[in-house]
């Protein structure tokens, strides 16, 4: 659906997928619904790497908690993660939000976070990873609509 509420059909061409991009990104619309089409493979082989990879996401990543994934991305040259723990970050709380401890690059939400919360420690990670290391970080948590 289009932000003007006209619904629209696109085709996987028609999104022009990159490395993080797409284009939902320059014409914003939300996803209601989507039509994959899957190649055929060993069911065990495929459960054996589906579980591979779900132990090594909640052994990395704060899953357990809510929160919005990938906060930052990853700088040219840096990672935003290694940024903001080397900044000492780590733990630093807005209201219910807060940075993981688990993996930095992640804003948990502790209980009752708003997105006020998140916002202004998003805002406090750039200042002073800016401050420390000279390296901007830009948000990879798209906002939509106001926040007050």
């Amino acid at each position: 659906m289009l932000e003007n509420g006209e619904t629209a059909v696109w085709h996987k061409d028609d999104l022009k997928y990159t490395y993080r991009h797409s284009a939902l990104h320059e014409r914003r619309a939300i996803v209601t619904e989507a039509v994959f089409e899957l190649e055929t493979g060993d069911r065990k082989e495929i459960a054996a790497a589906m579980a591979s990879y779900k132990a090594r996401r909640l052994s990395t990543q704060p899953l357990q908690l809510p929160c919005a994934g990938s906060t930052f991305r990853n700088p040219k040259g840096h990672h935003a993660a290694k940024l903001i723990e080397e900044a000492g970050l780590k733990g630093l709380r807005v209201g219910g939000a807060e940075v993981s401890s688990l993996h930095a690059n992640f804003i948990i939400n502790t209980g009752g976070a708003t997105a006020k919360d998140v916002l202004t420690l998003i805002d406090q990670i750039r200042t002073n990873v800016h401050q420390q290391f000279g390296v901007t970080l830009t948000p990879e948590v798209l906002v939509v609509g106001d926040v007050d």
